[in-house]
This record gives structure tokens, sequence and C-alpha cells, in this order.
């Protein structure tokens, strides 16, 4: 099991291999998904703070550089939990209004 974090909300354990995307949501994060996790509106990009998620995807970086997003982030619905991290999402929809978007698949 891995313990995530997202600063000023909680800490929770997490199974290796889930989706990070669905580990937020799933743990009362409200994470926006707008397109259901195909990487087309990086909704659910968060910032990394602490723990490592792998190379950016290249589904990633195509979604980065066609939205001019810098690459320090990363797309909740592209990576999965591999050991403890700290994550930040950047948008929510309590900050937005918007609905969360359909619920990613698991893989």
């Amino acid at each position: 099991m891995a313990k995530i974090t997202v600063p000023g909300q909680d800490t929770f354990e997490v199974e290796n291999g889930t989706k990070l995307v669905l580990a937020l949501e799933d743990h009362g994060i409200d994470i926006l998904h707008r397109c259901g996790g195909k990487a087309k509106c990086t909704t659910c990009r968060v910032e990394v703070i602490d723990g490592e998620f792998g190379e950016l995807t290249d589904i990633e970086k195509a979604a980065f550089s066609a939205k001019g997003i810098d690459e320090n982030y990363r797309l909740s619905c592209q990576v999965f939990v591999n050991g403890d991290a700290t994550v930040k999402p950047m948008m929510t929809v309590s900050a937005s209004g918007l609905d969360a978007g359909p619920r990613p698949s698991e893989d």
C-alpha cells in the first residue's frame, strides 16, 4: 500500500497500481476529469510535490504541448500509484463549479 497526500486535504492509503485520478476521487478529492480519462482536456493535472510516477508518457507530452502546459505536471488519468506521493490537484470541482466529468476507466 502507498500513501497519497493532498496538502490541506487528506492522506490516505492506496493499492499500488491504482490509477491516480481514481485514487484521488475515491478518497473524496474533487478532482476534475472532464474528458473521462482520455488525456484530452488536461483538467486532471496534478503538481507532484513529492514522489515519482516515472517519465512523462507520450500522450502527456502531446496533451501538454497542445495546451501550452508546463511539463512539471502529470495527468492523473495517465499515471498509476507506485509508491508514496504528495500531489496537488490543479483543477477541482469546488473551485471551478464544473461537473467532474465521466469516471475514467481503471486501466
